[in-house]
């Protein structure tokens, strides 16, 4: 009978230690990779889940594994911020409208879980806040006049090397000194100050606000005038590019993105396609005369003609997501499924679209 006894027993300890391991691989190889929306759910499963997830190495280490695009914020004139999830159950910030700050903002810029915002009132400050975990910061008063709707950009990269969450702003604005000029001013967390760069672009340009984007160290503004202002971060040099189709920016049809870490021109043109490139050679300004080297390569054309309800101007592109705003409402593209999908019923007419990342990173 005892003999009969022992297999059972050996099964048991082995299912023990299975248990065990499973336990343990999900808890430090799998949550991290959660949205903060489910990590913060998943608080109430053990206690050892809950010690996990509030420790702030597992912050820092979520928000080093986990970039999906959740969700938008979006914002016009007339109405505060608001936040529209891809997903509702896993996706999603506890206070939407951003009142957790000391006053009543802008969304300016977003990046990989971070906000930078504009106060209404006094000097209308600058925070950079956590909407998953409403922590939040003032950043002190910029040395130069921004104007009423900055052309601002939010730089955060998550590092392992970096415990601390390290982020960059950069804002183009007009010249007080010099005529028909651009100024770059510059903030790094790692000083805490601003300072204004030496480069200034006598391009006789007006730059769009809320079109800035980064890749790999080098930000790309729209210019109202057509063509694209670009700012190297690490040479503190700017230059204009010029689109794939020079003045489709005018028109509020297009915008740029960042797909497969390369900038992405994205057009919506009514009753005809959605088209997008990404930029392939950002030197063409310096090639010979009738070059035949092509500055962007075309990587999706849409066809929208048959339905009004996808016809309008886009208003974000990153990754595989586009949102498209129509007389319908705002209307998302996913690029990996090729399908279109509502997300209101309604927009006002000014509506700004700013993509979120459901990260835990720490201020």
């Amino acid at each position: 009978m005892d003999q009969g006894r022992r297999p059972n027993a050996v099964v048991a300890n082995d299912n023990s230690k299975i248990y065990m391991d499973l336990k343990s691989i999900i808890r430090e190889h799998t949550l991290p990779f959660l949205p903060a929306k489910s990590l913060f759910r998943f608080k109430g499963v053990c206690r050892d889940w809950k010690l996990q997830i509030s420790t702030p190495f597992f912050a820092h280490n979520q928000s080093n594994s986990f970039h999906n695009v959740s969700g938008f914020f979006c914002q016009s004139c007339s109405n505060p911020p608001s936040f529209i999830s891809l997903d509702p159950n896993s996706y999603g910030v506890p206070d939407p409208s951003l009142q957790f700050l000391p006053e009543p903002v802008d969304i300016r810029s977003s990046s990989n879980g971070l906000l930078c915002c504009q106060g209404h009132t006094g000097d209308n400050a600058y925070y950079i806040c956590n909407p998953a975990t409403k922590q939040w910061k003032k950043l002190p008063k910029p040395n130069a006049d921004h104007g009423s709707n900055p052309a601002i950009v939010l730089i955060f990269e998550p590092s392992l090397l970096n415990f601390v969450a390290e982020y960059k702003l950069i804002c183009a604005f007009s010249s007080a000194d010099f005529d028909n000029a651009l100024e770059f001013e510059i903030y790094s967390s790692a000083e805490n100050c601003w300072r204004i760069s030496g480069e200034i672009y006598f391009g006789a340009t007006k730059i769009k606000p809320n079109s800035g984007v980064h890749v790999n160290g080098i930000i790309y503004w729209l210019s109202k005038t057509g063509g694209i202002v670009v700012f190297d971060l690490t040479m503190e040099r700017s230059q204009r590019l010029y689109g794939h189709k020079n003045g489709f920016y005018s028109h509020n049809q297009g915008c740029l993105g960042v797909m497969n870490e390369k900038l992405a021109s994205v057009i919506s043109s009514y009753n005809q396609t959605l088209t997008v490139s990404v930029l392939s050679n950002s030197y063409t300004n310096t090639m010979a005369m009738n070059s035949k080297v092509k500055a962007w390569d075309t990587k999706l054309n849409v066809n929208v003609s048959e339905s009004s309800e996808y016809q309008g101007p886009v208003l974000y592109a990153c990754g595989e997501v586009i949102v498209i705003q129509s007389e319908r409402g705002l209307y998302s593209y996913d690029m990996k499924t090729r399908e279109f999908r509502r997300l209101t019923t309604e927009a006002d007419h000014d509506i700004r679209v700013v993509g979120y990342v459901n990260s835990l990173v720490e201020i």
